[in-house]
């Protein structure tokens, strides 16, 4: 098991990005998570660093989060990429799973088990 573990969030809304990395490394001090603000920024960041896990939401303001799990895909076909979003609808539920994600949970319902699958991913 590795000493800590990189997750890399990537989410338009800044209060979420906060939230979501208070919660994760107060869950867990293992949890070492970077944060990204739109689909560009993420994938800058993964050209210089690896990451265990990823958790997108599905609507950036460059593109959307299922082409980015597809590009993630592209290179990184092992680590867990969990979608957290607004959007319920099951085609967007159904393309990101296309795409290559493992989970697909929803904001703000699904907030409790957030650390609950990280955890279950990482472990």
């Amino acid at each position: 098991m590795p000493d800590s573990y990189r997750i890399l969030l990537v989410d338009d809304d800044k209060d979420t990005r906060e939230m979501m990395s208070v919660l994760l490394t107060l869950e867990n001090s293992d949890y070492e998570v970077f944060s990204a603000a739109d689909a560009n920024e993420a994938l800058t960041l993964m050209q210089t660093r690896k990451f265990d896990l990823y958790i997108l939401d599905s609507l950036l303001p460059d593109m959307s989060g299922v082409e980015l799990c597809a590009r993630v895909r592209r290179f990184d076909k092992r680590s867990p990429i969990l979608f957290y979003s607004g959007m319920l609808e099951s085609n967007y539920i159904k393309n990101a799973k296309a795409a290559g994600a493992n989970e697909y949970l929803v904001k703000p319902d699904d907030l409790g088990r957030l650390s609950a699958t990280v955890e279950q991913y990482l472990n």
